[in-house]
């Protein structure tokens, strides 16, 4: 499940370093070609939360294998055009590969040994961060020496090997809820997503102010409004807004926007520094290759400090680790403009966030799992993903608003200045704090509220 975990996170990395490339080899402009990046956002932000109800409600082993299909088909069908259409919806597909993890989670929690659960899950939860650091040197390399078609065969290799694992070795386990599908709800949630998400990552070449941009807010505000009152009527809610209303779960879900901002924020800010030229006076000359190679030691780190993470918080608690992982991020930003000035002193920046980074995504599910009844468990940490995907966008157009809004021209373009990437760090250092300080809030494990049990009154009401 972690290698599968793993696997589907490259597809959000793989298509980087080909992406300035992109509007020639499809003969198109740049603002369309970014829906290549776009369409997968927006389909992962969807199929997160309502596959993980799915997976619930009808077992995790079919809903994976789904998974799978759209993820290998997806690579099939962006391998074999030249047209910008079906790279689009190919990439849309692939999309539907990042409920795997969740799902992992789920299956993890039931078939895996109590005393070993802890590391399995933190594992699978940090397989969405080693995967990106770890595409975007395996991107760099194959579009470097292959044909850029090559990125997209490798994704349909992949999805077919999860199809293979997810068929032969995933057991099949027995449904954990009885709820029914919720359809009026699925399309209001993923209405609201949709709208939301493609404001956060349009809004800066649309602008901000223009009515495009805040009529998506808008209707994203309405949306969810509604979404709301229906989830709250319904007996089969596709999201029960009542578990993700509780305070473990709320503090646990706004914590994890405060990490995936401040984890994507270096994602946008090492690759330029290394790559920018020596003629910025602070720019390092490397090229795409040897820039991947620089920021791979990252995806290591948070591979092997999820097991760690995991024994630590058998000791002191996920709350505990979740808050020492914030400390180590902020800290190490806070130190970032010292550590700009050389290719190894940017490699140690990634090399810390990322163990940071590996400690708070370990403590996430045992935190989410701790406050929520096995018939959520997928549901509930789908939700907790989409907070992690909610916080890369917004510190995507965050970071690229002030990378872009503080310039300084080398021989004829204007690149971002050493001041902007500064603020950078600087706006991802408290990113991390607020999330340290969030955590901070979320309540040890001991009643029923603070567990997910439902109180007895309540469980002999429902059994009535």
């Amino acid at each position: 499940m972690a290698a599968a975990g793993i696997s589907v996170s490259l597809m959000q990395t793989l298509i980087i370093p080909v992406l300035p490339e992109l509007p020639v080899l499809l003969g198109t402009a740049p603002s369309n070609a970014s829906w290549a990046i776009t369409a997968t956002l927006l389909t992962a932000a969807v199929a997160t939360p309502v596959f993980g109800r799915l997976g619930d409600m009808y077992g995790a082993k079919p809903i994976l294998i789904c998974c799978a299909v759209f993820l290998t088909a997806g690579s099939l069908l962006a391998a074999t055009t030249t047209s910008l259409l079906p790279l689009i919806i190919g990439r849309g597909l692939q999309g539907f590969g990042m409920p795997i993890i969740p799902l992992g989670i789920s299956v993890l929690r039931t078939c895996v040994p109590a005393e070993k659960v802890g590391a399995a899950m933190g594992l699978m939860s940090a397989s969405l961060g080693v995967g990106g650091a770890l595409g975007l040197p395996l991107a760099a390399a194959i579009a470097q020496h292959f044909e850029w078609h090559a990125l997209f065969w490798f994704g349909t290799a992949i999805g077919a090997s999860c199809l293979v694992l997810f068929v032969v070795m995933v057991p099949r386990l027995p449904p954990r809820s009885a709820d029914r599908f919720d359809p009026l709800g699925t399309v209001l949630l993923a209405v609201g997503l949709v709208t939301l998400l493609l404001g956060i990552s349009k809004g800066g070449g649309w602008g901000w102010a223009s009515a495009v941009t805040l009529g998506l807010f808008v209707s994203s505000l309405i949306v969810f409004a509604v979404f709301g009152w229906w989830q709250l009527r319904v007996d089969s809610p596709i999201v029960d807004l009542r578990t993700t209303a509780r305070r473990p779960v709320l503090t646990t879900n706004i914590a994890s926007v405060g990490v995936g901002f401040s984890l994507f924020a270096l994602a946008l800010i090492a690759p330029q520094v290394l790559e920018l030229p020596v003629q910025t006076g602070f720019g390092l000359g490397q090229s795409m290759l040897a820039t991947g190679l620089w920021l791979a030691p990252g995806g290591l780190a948070m591979m092997l400090t999820s097991s760690v993470a995991a024994r630590v918080a058998a000791r002191r608690g996920p709350r505990f680790t979740l808050v020492a992982g914030c400390l180590v991020i902020a800290g190490s930003y806070l130190a970032g403009p010292m550590l700009l000035g050389s290719a190894v002193t940017v490699m140690l920046l990634n090399i810390v966030v990322s163990i940071g980074v590996g400690f708070a995504f370990s403590s996430l599910p045992a935190l989410i799992n701790a406050a929520v009844p096995m018939s959520e468990t997928a549901a509930a940490n789908g939700i907790n993903a989409l907070a992690r995907s909610l916080g890369t966008s917004t510190s995507s157009a965050v970071i690229g608003a002030v990378l872009a809004g503080m310039t300084v021209t080398v021989h004829g373009h204007e690149v971002p200045s050493l001041h902007a990437f500064q603020a950078a760090l600087l706006i991802a250092a408290c990113a991390a704090l607020a999330a340290a300080a969030v955590a901070l809030l979320i309540p040890r494990p001991g009643g029923p509220e603070r567990t997910g049990q439902r109180p007895k009154r309540a469980f002999i009401s429902v059994v009535r």
